[in-house]
C-alpha cells in the first residue's frame, strides 16, 4: 500500500498533480483544498496517499494531512459515493468545516457536490455523524469554543435533538427568526406547532 509519495512536483493541474519520486511519476487525484498546499512546478512536496484498485484501473489519492484522508476514506465507505465523488466533497471547503458539517447534521453542505443527491447527502450524515462527532470532541485542535458557535448550528442541533430530520430541521429553521439558537428554536416549534394546527 502507498502510504504517502514525496518528491519533486512535474504536473499541477486543478483536479491531480504528479510529484516524481525518485525517478517515478505518481499521478494523484487531489481535492482543490490539497491542491492549496501543493507548491508550484520544481518544488518539492509530500501527499499523504491512498490506493484504490479497480480490475480496470489503479488510482492514487492525494491529501495534504491524514485528517483529509481519514474523512476520504469514511466517505468512500457510505453506499454511493465513489473516490472521484469522495474526492470532489473534500473540494467543499477545509476538512474541519466538512466535519462540523456532518456532527451537525447539515445534509444541504454535501448536496451542492456534483455526484451527491439528497438520498445520498442524508446517508453520509446518518452514517458518519457519530463517528465524527467523536472524533472532533478527541481533537481539541481548532475546536471553537462553547459560546463561539454558529447559532443556527446550535439550533440545528437542538432540533435534531427533539427528534426532527435534519431536512425538517432545515426547513424550519429557514422560517425561524432570533439572535440565540434559544430564540431560533422556540420560534421554529412554533411555525411547528402552526403548521400542525393547520
Amino acid at each position: 500500500m502507498i502510504a504517502s509519495v514525496s518528491g519533486e512536483v512535474l504536473v499541477r493541474r486543478p483536479d491531480h498533480v504528479v510529484i516524481d519520486a525518485n525517478g517515478v511519476g505518481y499521478r494523484l487525484a487531489v481535492s482543490v483544498e490539497t491542491l492549496k498546499s501543493v507548491p508550484a512546478r520544481g518544488k518539492r512536496a509530500t501527499l499523504h496517499a491512498h490506493l484504490v484498485a479497480r480490475e480496470d484501473a489503479l488510482s492514487l489519492y492525494g491529501f495534504a494531512s491524514e485528517e483529509e484522508r481519514d474523512l476520504f476514506l469514511n466517505l468512500i465507505s457510505v453506499g454511493g459515493v465513489g473516490p472521484k465523488v469522495g474526492i470532489a466533497a473534500l473540494s467543499g471547503g477545509p476538512v474541519r468545516e466538512l466535519l462540523r458539517a456532518i456532527a451537525a447534521g447539515d445534509a444541504k453542505r454535501f448536496q451542492a457536490v456534483p455526484g451527491i443527491g439528497k438520498r445520498t447527502s442524508e446517508r453520509i450524515i446518518m452514517e458518519l455523524r457519530e463517528k465524527v462527532a467523536g472524533e472532533i470532541e478527541s481533537d481539541a485542535d481548532g475546536i471553537s469554543p462553547p459560546g463561539e458557535e454558529d447559532p443556527r448550528s446550535l439550533a440545528r442541533e437542538g432540533l435534531l435533538n427533539l427528534g426532527y430530520t435534519p431536512p425538517e430541521a432545515e426547513r424550519l429553521l429557514d422560517g425561524a427568526s432570533g439572535a440565540s439558537a434559544e430564540e431560533l428554536v422556540q420560534s421554529a416549534l412554533r411555525s411547528a406547532a402552526g403548521a400542525k394546527a393547520a
